[in-house]
C-alpha cells in the first residue's frame, strides 16, 4: 500500500479532475487556541467551480455505472487510508477546530472514519433494484452532489455527505468551510491513494460568497448537500430552488433535554451539561436547553452549575481538558455578548460568564456557562448560541414540558429522561425533532440525522443519507 502523507499545513492548490491544480488565491488558517497563522488553504473562484463541476459530470457515467460493491471496496481502501492519517488528523482538527485531542479522535476522526465504513456496507446491502408489485423499482444515483461543509466539524460532516454521495453512485464537488479546510484535504490525498477515480471527488475550496453560491446556483449540479446556518441555508435552498435541484439542508438547532418527574435527577443533569458544552458548545445538536420539574428546579440549577465548574477549559493538545477555545475572536465575541445580553435582562448566572477564563488570556476561550431565571422568550432561550452556554427552564409536568420543547423554531436533536422507558417513548414521540435520546442512549451512526422547522430538510446518515443521493424510477413489465 502506497499512502501519500503531507505534513504541511501549506495547500495552495485546488483538486479538480484527479489533479492537484495550484490557484494564485490564498486564505491563512489560524489556530483559535493560539491565534496564530498554521497554515494556508487555495481560495478557488467561480473558474474554479465551473472545472470541477464538469470533471465531475465527465466523470458520473462510469461511476454511476459500476456495481455497488466495486463502489464499496473503494470506500473501505480509503478508511483504511484515513486509518493510516490517523494521528495526523487528529493533529490538524486540534490545530484547525480547537477540539480537545480526546474529543478530535473519537468524535470528529473515529467517528467519521465509522460512518465512511458504514457507508461501504450499505453501499453493498442497499437494494438498488427491487419489486413492488409488477413493477421494477430502480434506485439511481442523483447525479454531481455539491458538499459544503461547516467548521466546526469539518471531517466527520465531510465523511457523512461524501461517504453517502459516493456510496450512491454519485460524484462530488467539496467546498470545506474557510475557517476549517485543512483536514479535507488529507481526506483528499487519502482518496487518490485509494484510487477514487479521477473527477469523482473534486475539491475547491473557498468562501461562501464565492464557492459556496455559485455551487448553489450552478446548473451542472444536481444536488447541494450543506451543513451550516440556518440563515445562510435558507440562501443556498433559495439558489437551488433556481435550478429546481434538490437541497439537503442540516441547519441549526436549540435542542431540550427533557427530564421527567420520575428521572434521576443527578445523572440527567450532568449528561445535559456534558452534551451541551461538547466541542465548546459548538454542536447544531447540543441540548442547550434543560427542562426540569419546577419542584426540583432550584436543585437542578445547583447540580448543573456545580458541574459546570468542574470542566476543565484549556490547551486542546492537553488529554486532561474538557474545553478548547470556540473557532474565533468573533464567535467568541458573539456568545459573550448574548450572555451579558441575558443578565442584563434579568437571567441569573449561576456559572461561567462571558469574561475569560483566568490564565487563558491568548485565544478565543470562554468558561463554561449555566443560566437561570429566563424566561422563555428571551433570546438566550429562543436564538441558537453556538457556544458553553446552557440554560435551565422549569415545567409543570408531562404535557407542560412537552409544550416547552416544542415551543422552538429549531427541531434538530433532544433528549427525554424518565425511569419509565414507556413514559419516555410517549413524550418523546410527541416532541418535533429529527432525533430523540432517551436517557443518554448512545448514538447511533446510521439513524438518520436532520431536522423539522428551521433545523433543515432531508436526513444524513445510514441509508436514508444514501437514498438523499438518489433518484427512483419505477419500470412497469
Amino acid at each position: 500500500m502506497t499512502t501519500t502523507i503531507h505534513t504541511t499545513w501549506d495547500r495552495n492548490s485546488i483538486l479538480v479532475g484527479g489533479d492537484w491544480i495550484p490557484v494564485t488565491d490564498c486564505t491563512q488558517v489560524h489556530d483559535p487556541a493560539t491565534e496564530s497563522v498554521i497554515g494556508r488553504s487555495a481560495s478557488a473562484g467561480a473558474d474554479h467551480v465551473d472545472a470541477a463541476v464538469s470533471a465531475a459530470r465527465s466523470a458520473g457515467t462510469a461511476w454511476g455505472a459500476r456495481a455497488p460493491g466495486d463502489r464499496a471496496d473503494i470506500l473501505d481502501d480509503l478508511c483504511t487510508h484515513l486509518r493510516a492519517r490517523r494521528q495526523l488528523l487528529v493533529d490538524t482538527t486540534v490545530a484547525e477546530v480547537g477540539a480537545p485531542v480526546t474529543v478530535a479522535e473519537e468524535a470528529h476522526i473515529d467517528l467519521g472514519i465509522e460512518i465512511l465504513t458504514s457507508y461501504a456496507r450499505l453501499a453493498r446491502d442497499l437494494p438498488f433494484r427491487e419489486r413492488l408489485g409488477r413493477t421494477l423499482l430502480l434506485r439511481r444515483p442523483a447525479g454531481v452532489v455539491a458538499c459544503i461543509t461547516p467548521w466546526n466539524y469539518p471531517f466527520y460532516q465531510l465523511a457523512a455527505k461524501v461517504g453517502a454521495a459516493l456510496a450512491a453512485g454519485c460524484t462530488t464537488v467539496v467546498k470545506p468551510a474557510e475557517l476549517t479546510p485543512l483536514s479535507t484535504y488529507l481526506f483528499a490525498d487519502a482518496a487518490l491513494d485509494a484510487g477514487v477515480p479521477p473527477g469523482v471527488l473534486n475539491l475547491v475550496p473557498g468562501s461562501g460568497r464565492t464557492v459556496g453560491a455559485a455551487l448553489a446556483a450552478h446548473p451542472g449540479v444536481d444536488v447541494v448537500s450543506f451543513t451550516g446556518s440556518t440563515a445562510v441555508g435558507r440562501g443556498v435552498a433559495h439558489a437551488a430552488a433556481e435550478s429546481l435541484k434538490r437541497a439537503c439542508l442540516e441547519l441549526g438547532g436549540k435542542s431540550a433535554s427533557v427530564v421527567l418527574g420520575d428521572a434521576p435527577l443527578p445523572a440527567a443533569v450532568t449528561a445535559t451539561v456534558d452534551a451541551a458544552m461538547l466541542n465548546s458548545g459548538q454542536t447544531c445538536s447540543a441540548w442547550t436547553r434543560l427542562l426540569v420539574p419546577r419542584t426540583r428546579y432550584e436543585e437542578a440549577v445547583e447540580l448543573a452549575a456545580v458541574h459546570a465548574r468542574t470542566l476543565r477549559v484549556g490547551d486542546p493538545r492537553d488529554r486532561a481538558t474538557q474545553l478548547g477555545p470556540v473557532i474565533s475572536a468573533a464567535q467568541r465575541r458573539s456568545i459573550a455578548e448574548a450572555v451579558d445580553a441575558a443578565v442584563a435582562g434579568g437571567a441569573r448566572l449561576a456559572a461561567g460568564g462571558s469574561g475569560v477564563p483566568a490564565g487563558l488570556e491568548t485565544g478565543h476561550y470562554l468558561r463554561p456557562t449555566v443560566l437561570a431565571d429566563v424566561g422563555p422568550h428571551d433570546p438566550i432561550v429562543r436564538n441558537e448560541i453556538f457556544g458553553p452556554v446552557l440554560v435551565v427552564l422549569p415545567h409543570d409536568g408531562d404535557e407542560d414540558a412537552i409544550r416547552l420543547a416544542n415551543d422552538s423554531d429549531y427541531g434538530l436533536g433532544g433528549a427525554v429522561w424518565s425511569a419509565d422507558p414507556e413514559r419516555a417513548l410517549g413524550v418523546a414521540a410527541r416532541m418535533d425533532t429529527g432525533q430523540v435520546d432517551i436517557n443518554g442512549a448512545p448514538f447511533n451512526p446510521e439513524a438518520p440525522f436532520g431536522g423539522w422547522k428551521s433545523s433543515g430538510l432531508g436526513r444524513e446518515l445510514g441509508r436514508f443519507g444514501v437514498e438523499e443521493f438518489t433518484e427512483l424510477t419505477a419500470v412497469q413489465r
